[in-house]
């Protein structure tokens, strides 16, 4: 079994999107020389799981097939696999999941959470790692006037949940990892407390990862564009190093590597 890096610091998460409407230009990659160039670079930048995307999940997008999703991602998946990293499928389309995990792929990243019970099916059958994230509606349509009572109350208990369900049905505690879906369906407030408050989640049994690199929310704050906003994605992951959360998803690989490497050696304490 896959296990996560040791460091004291969370685990890097690369993203690697194969679309041509991601939200952040600079991680958008249109044929498999530059996705593969890419993907090397960022593991000897020191990433643990790469994170392919075939379809932009940002606000207002456009939803995509599985068969066009799956012509963008698996021939880039299959040479990846060559080199025996760590690939994680992002995708909520169960037959895309199925044909990815029969090429070799470790890791589910289902941005709906496992609502379809046919994702369920194949998670149960195959039993990768798998990535439980929280998303209010879709994509097209999450962010239209968003509303919680308690979002923390309501998003993790969503969450574990839906992490017992699986574990329930085969999955080990082990390779369930839980996401808040920072941005998916939330207003600024609703982001800020979710992350305030992660340690909540941390706390529990089930690994944690928090994808905010880059988001909007963080225009809020910094009023920059995605181009912009390296700075207030490390003090988001800063944050995140503080409550012990286990993975964090980004697009800047190498600054998260070195920016972890010196809050380790500042922080950790000596004899």
């Amino acid at each position: 079994m896959f296990s996560f890096s040791d460091t004291g610091y969370p685990n890097i998460m690369g993203v690697l999107n194969i679309t041509p409407d991601s939200f952040y230009k600079n991680s958008r990659f249109k044929n498999k020389l530059e996705a593969v160039v890419k993907a090397k670079d960022m593991i000897n930048d020191g990433a643990v799981i790469l994170d392919i995307g075939g379809e932009s999940s940002r606000p207002g997008s456009e939803p995509v097939n599985s068969e066009e999703e799956l012509n963008r991602i698996l021939p880039i998946i299959k040479e990846l696999k060559k080199y025996d990293f760590f690939i994680s499928v992002d995708t909520y389309h169960p037959q895309t999941a199925r044909k990815c995990l029969e090429n070799g792929v470790d890791m589910i990243n289902d941005i709906s959470g496992f609502r379809n019970p046919e994702m369920i099916k194949v998670a149960v059958e195959f039993k990768p790692y798998v990535v439980i994230m929280h998303m209010r509606g879709e994509p097209k349509t999450m962010q239209k006037n968003p509303f919680y009572e308690n979002v923390c109350e309501e998003v993790y208990g969503y969450l574990l949940k839906t992490a017992e369900r699986l574990n329930n049905k085969g999955i080990p505690d082990e390779k369930i990892i839980i996401d808040p879906g920072i941005g998916f369906g939330k207003r600024y407030i609703d982001n800020i407390n979710l992350l305030k408050n992660i340690d909540y989640l941390t706390s529990k049994k089930y690994k944690v990862l928090v994808g905010a690199s880059r988001k909007s929310f963080l225009n809020v704050i910094i009023n920059e564009t995605p181009e912009n906003r390296l700075e207030g994605t490390l003090a988001v992951s800063d944050l995140c190093f503080r409550k012990r959360v286990d993975i964090v998803r980004v697009h800047d690989v190498g600054e998260h590597s070195r920016f972890f490497k010196v809050l380790k050696e500042l922080t950790e304490e000596r004899e």
